[in-house]
């Protein structure tokens, strides 16, 4: 049976269409802002059915299907985590709109982190056991990342400014990975299941449309360019070592596999090629052009063009159909 998924608190959304059939990627882009003016963020209520979705829901496609599917590993823990501390943050914005901009923020990383976490409940369903990873990350981000005790008010306020710092950089990447999802007609082309493409497109919408509230919250902490590069050089090289980490247990820990593949930098590019995973080089350079001088968010990706996702995705409209 669909599950709706909500945050507490949420703002409702607004009324939407009929549901229909997952609308395709649009690919043209609309120019973006050069600044986010008046940013109102809302967290959308979504309505998922995993009841018909297959274990390799890219037909034929396991180690796609298993390198896409690392997000619904990383994510509920990780969002999770980024909720906590920018509540811890809240104390330290003077700016109101910034304030308003953080909240949505929270209220959207909310519904995130339940929707995916929705998916590893259907893996495990199909015999396929993600606890084991997934207690390493909760380890991660709870224990390793997450708030300290004992600090005077000067170092807690650097250990959040630090731990934003480190949120900031992983949302570029989720930008990124937002905005090859809403541009990704490979996934069509393979037949991939329409509604793990609805998750994927309207959380990257979301991810595009909120693109710049984690930047901005680490300038107005911290106006330091140091600081921007630290939170890369940690945040970079741990997300993909998380990743590759992911693929290898989730090709291992798939019943169907018995271990028969092994996942090669090779393979991923081929696969790539074929539309069907983000080129790992394109990813490099998106993380590069994070440490530019004059780098800002709104560079990224088309506000436009996720709003109109957002506007028609499946789940949203399912989830308004049903109250």
């Amino acid at each position: 049976m669909p599950r709706a998924t909500r945050a507490a608190a949420a703002v409702p959304a607004a009324p939407a269409p009929a549901a229909g059939p997952a609308p395709a990627p649009v690919l043209r882009k609309a120019a973006a802002p050069t600044v986010h003016e008046n940013l109102v963020l809302e967290p959308r209520d979504v309505r998922f059915d995993w009841s018909q979705l297959p274990l390799h829901w890219i037909p034929d496609e396991p180690m796609a299907t298993h390198t896409i599917n690392v997000l619904h590993l990383l994510l509920p823990e990780g969002e999770r985590w980024f909720v906590k501390v920018f509540k811890e943050a809240l104390p330290l914005i003077t700016d109101e709109q910034l304030r308003e901009e953080v909240l949505g923020f929270i209220g959207q990383e909310a519904i995130h982190a339940e929707a995916h976490q929705e998916v590893l409940d259907h893996l495990l369903a199909q015999g396929l056991d993600p606890r084991p990873y997934v207690r390493q990350i909760g380890w991660l981000f709870q224990r390793v990342l997450g708030e300290r005790s004992g600090l005077d008010p000067r170092r807690r306020r650097e250990n959040i400014i630090e731990r934003v710092a480190f949120v900031a950089a992983i949302e570029h990447f989720t930008a990124f990975l937002g905005d090859w999802a809403l541009n990704s007609p490979g996934l069509d082309r393979a037949k991939a299941d329409p509604t793990m493409l609805d998750l994927l497109r309207w959380h990257g919408a979301e991810e595009v449309e909120h693109r710049s509230v984690a930047y901005d919250l680490m300038v107005h902490l911290d106006p330091g360019y140091l600081r921007r590069v630290r939170g890369m050089a940690v945040s970079g090289p741990l997300l993909v070592h998380l990743w590759v980490r992911g693929v290898r247990f989730l090709l291992a820990a798939d019943p169907t596999l018995d271990g028969r593949i092994r996942p090669t930098w090779r393979e991923a590019r081929q696969i790539a090629g074929r539309g069907m995973l983000p080129d790992p080089l394109r990813s490099l350079r998106s993380g590069l052009r994070y440490l530019k001088r004059g780098y800002h968010p709104t560079q990224e990706g088309s506000s436009g063009q996720a709003l109109s996702y957002l506007a028609t995705s499946p789940a949203a409209r399912a989830a308004a159909a049903h109250h």
